[in-house]
């Protein structure tokens, strides 16, 4: 099975989710000008489901967490796949500490395996910051890949 990466840093635009299959896995914070350090120490987890002989779904659960502090509008989830499968986005689903479901999307894979998703944290409406995210949610990246990487040149 494939192991992943994943980084998850605040920086002066964006909050940064990391997804990098093969690498070893680590959860790190970043500081930047106007952000608030965080730092995680948590592995993400990774499971491989084997879909037929050729291809399977791989499913990273990784904790992100939003600071009350925090000060900056957007987050994004991010990461390359070296074994992916053509056609097939990459599903995000992000779910509070009880499980309720709150945020849903889908983005396209590029041909070098690359892919990116940007989502809102916070907005601000008549004067008034809605915090969007606020507290610990995790992060469910579903991707089809390979099973066998040398199948992934044919």
């Amino acid at each position: 099975m494939d192991k992943t990466g994943i980084t998850i840093a605040f920086v002066a635009t964006a909050v940064l989710i990391t997804s990098l299959s093969t690498s070893m896995p680590y959860v790190e914070g970043y500081h930047n000008q106007g952000a608030a350090y965080i730092e995680l120490s948590i592995i993400p987890q990774t499971e491989l489901i084997p879909i037929n002989g050729v291809i399977g779904l791989e499913k990273t659960t990784v904790l992100f967490h939003a600071s009350v502090d925090n000060t900056l509008p957007w987050a994004f989830v991010e990461g390359k796949i070296l074994n992916h499968v053509s056609n097939y986005p990459v599903i995000i689903q992000i779910f509070d500490e009880e499980g309720e479901a709150t945020h849903f999307a889908q983005t396209d894979v590029k041909e070098d395996g690359s892919y990116e998703y940007k989502f809102r944290v916070r907005s601000i409406d008549n004067g008034e910051v809605i915090q969007i995210f606020e507290g610990d949610y995790f992060v469910k990246i579903f991707k089809v890949v390979y099973l066998n990487p040398v199948s992934s040149q044919v």
